[in-house]
């Protein structure tokens, strides 16, 4: 930054600006952590001196304090890859069940939303279809945050509910899924070529609120890319030029990354969950009848507060998946409830 030209390149100069924000972002709660520990050690090694033991139940207190510092930090280094720090696109589509699975999608679109504001990272919904009954046939949301894409793509997958249904008169029990898929959004549009003749392109009228303008015109657009099967919708912004760039951002983003994920040979484990939206493929179960859990099949992480996991409180099944923690899916699966 101290070179003579930085400033010629107004956007190479916001780069590395924006790069050197998040190396700070790393290292500065490091060097914070190395001082205080030290500062404690240093206290500790008095008051053990003077066997005043006022002081040495502060600093055990605050040894708690900083461990969970450290467990956190320690959280920020398994984020390795360029993109985990960049912000991400969420999309939830329901699967077998039905208006079951659409209002389960909605309820799953809901936790993220709520997931977003706990972190205090900002979120808006760029496309959201109504379910025929009720819930969503598909909705995607934009979450920006720091390292928002490195902890969400630990969601990525199939994810199964056991209730009641709301929607049967008999009150019978009913499981009903729904898929997740997490995309970054890189900080440049993603440099590939996509032939036209490749992606089936559709305008339809927005829905939801958005004033009289936005659901009278069709400004909404949906675009598919026929050889993979990948689609995106987007359909916040009144203007159907805007919608459709946003449209194309996300689709190269889609395919940039499954080219990434297939190269280091990880497809498989990002996107083999998510093969059968139905018995067998789910990466974590909500149930809450006849017993309250939820658990993840992947870690074996699991909490019987089930209100609190959808109002948004999942960082310690994401945490849990960054770490590495994984179980026996074959054991696993024979235990399903």
């Amino acid at each position: 930054m101290s070179v003579p030209d930085f400033w010629a390149s107004a956007e190479r100069a916001k780069g590395t600006i924006a790069e050197l924000k998040k190396a700070k972002g790393i290292v500065s709660p490091f060097d914070r952590l190395l001082r205080e520990v030290e500062d404690e050690k240093l206290l500790l090694g008095m008051a053990l001196e003077e066997k005043d033991e006022k002081t040495i139940r502060e600093v055990e207190a605050k040894a708690d304090s900083l461990a969970g510092d450290v467990d956190r930090f320690e959280l920020v280094t398994l984020f390795r890859k360029p993109e985990d720090v960049l912000n991400a696109y969420l999309t939830v589509h329901p699967g077998a069940g039905g208006t079951e699975a659409c209002d389960w999608a909605a309820m799953l679109l809901r936790m993220y939303t709520r997931w977003a504001e706990r972190r205090g990272f900002e979120h808006e919904i760029i496309d959201a279809q109504p379910g025929e009954e009720a819930g969503v046939k598909s909705a995607t949301l934009h979450v920006q945050g720091e390292y928002a894409f490195g902890y969400l793509k630990a969601e990525v997958g199939v994810h199964r509910l056991v209730r009641i249904s709301p929607f049967d008169a008999a009150k019978r029990r009913q499981t009903s899924f729904a898929s997740v898929d997490v995309t970054p959004e890189f900080d440049e549009e993603p440099d590939i070529e996509i032939p036209e003749s490749e992606v089936r392109r559709e305008t339809y009228r927005s829905g939801g609120a958005g004033g009289q303008y936005v659901n009278k015109t069709e400004s909404a657009v949906r675009l598919t890319h026929v050889p993979t099967g990948i689609v995106v919708a987007v359909q916040n912004e009144r203007s159907q030029h805007k919608n459709n760039a946003l449209a194309w951002k996300l689709l190269k983003a889609k395919l940039l990354l499954r080219r990434m994920e297939e190269k280091e040979r990880e497809a498989a484990k990002a996107y083999g969950a998510k093969m059968d939206v139905a018995f067998g493929s789910q990466i974590r179960s909500y149930v809450l009848q006849p017993y309250q859990l939820v658990k993840d099949h992947r870690t074996g992480e699991h909490t019987s507060q089930t209100g609190d996991v959808l109002d948004g409180d999942i960082d310690a099944l994401i945490e849990a998946k960054l770490r590495g923690r994984e179980i026996d899916r074959k054991q696993e699966a024979e235990d399903l409830p």
